[in-house]
């Protein structure tokens, strides 16, 4: 026993320092994640969805999504989309983190002045550029496959990504959001970048035809009208129409709303802009939940903007495999 003890100890340390080291690469998978990093001095808080069937061995994509002004992202894991990015991770294997912004609020190029990120011109950009590092240095991260998406203050943010940070953001997807006139004036991206822009006819807080974003009474910087923001898009991916408005089948007549579909594609690099419009839609996730539905507008429960925005991730991430 005197000689087995000895090799049972050092067998059993041996175990625990691998498993250490394992652990500085990758997280357990299957859980919630609640992370934080320091950006330009400012700790960076996020919270990360991991779904079981991560195990490491092979490269996985990497889904960031943004949330409104005055969220959080914990908040719209559970609240506005119901967790639905969270079911098809555990389906299809990708991992999910929902960051927070500086006092709620992203910096996404308006001139906000109720937004302390705007006020303080606080680079969210290197933010999220920093988180992506911070992941894909714990996590077996497909650096092709990292894509953003958001509502709102999110989708506005998403749209600067892809201005700004096009060499890192494979694609994104916007809800509830149009283009920010000073960013409209400044995006010059230096790569194509897969667009999807979902948008209600009605919505009261962001205007379908451009102006003024207008909260509870107060203006928070303007827009361009939403079909400026999908030509904008169109024009840069150099796309083409390939297929004209199509309206969906209305699954829920007691909601008041219709969608149609646009498509439009480079043939060369098969690089995407996708267009849902709502008719008589608000300001709202569709098939997702509002706390607020006199004031956001319609829910639309003809499609599922969870299932819709993975959907159009996946089949680029495949043209980009």
């Amino acid at each position: 026993m005197k000689k087995i003890f000895p090799v049972m100890i050092l067998t059993l340390t041996m175990a625990v320092l691998s498993r250490s080291a394992i652990g500085e690469r990758h997280y357990p998978s299957g859980g919630a994640v609640n992370g934080s990093l320091t950006v330009d001095g400012i700790q960076r808080t996020y919270y990360l969805y991991v779904p079981e069937k991560y195990t490491g061995r092979k490269s996985v994509p990497l889904l960031i999504v943004l949330h409104g002004g005055g969220g959080r992202g914990k908040r719209t894991e559970e609240k506005t989309t119901l967790n639905g990015f969270d079911r098809l991770a555990d389906k299809e294997g990708f991992l999910v983190v929902y960051p927070d912004a500086v006092e709620y609020h992203w910096n996404d190029g308006r001139n906000n002045p109720y937004s302390y990120a705007a006020r303080q011109n606080l680079n969210d950009v290197k933010f999220i550029s920093a988180l992506i590092d911070h992941l894909g240095n714990k996590y077996n991260l497909d650096p092709k496959r990292v894509y953003a998406t958001g509502v709102s203050n999110g989708g506005m943010m998403s749209f600067r990504l892809a201005c700004e940070l096009p060499d890192r953001i494979a694609a994104i997807a916007t809800v509830a959001a149009s283009m920010p006139e000073t960013l409209y004036d400044h995006c010059t991206p230096q790569h194509p970048v897969s667009v999807l822009i979902i948008h209600g006819t009605d919505d009261p807080l962001v205007p379908w035809n451009g102006g003024d974003v207008v909260a509870f009474g107060q203006h928070r910087g303007s827009v361009v009208p939403v079909p400026q923001s999908v030509e904008f898009w169109v024009k840069h991916d150099h796309c083409t129409l390939q297929k004209g408005k199509t309206w969906l089948p209305d699954k829920d007549p007691l909601d008041g709303t219709r969608v149609w579909k646009e498509m439009y594609i480079n043939r060369d690099d098969k690089v995407k802009v996708v267009f849902y419009g709502i008719e008589g839609g608000g300001h709202t996730w569709p098939d997702g939940f509002s706390s607020l539905p006199r004031v956001t507008g319609k829910i639309t429960h003809d499609i599922n903007a969870c299932r819709v925005i993975w959907d159009f991730f996946r089949e680029v991430g495949k043209i980009n495999k």
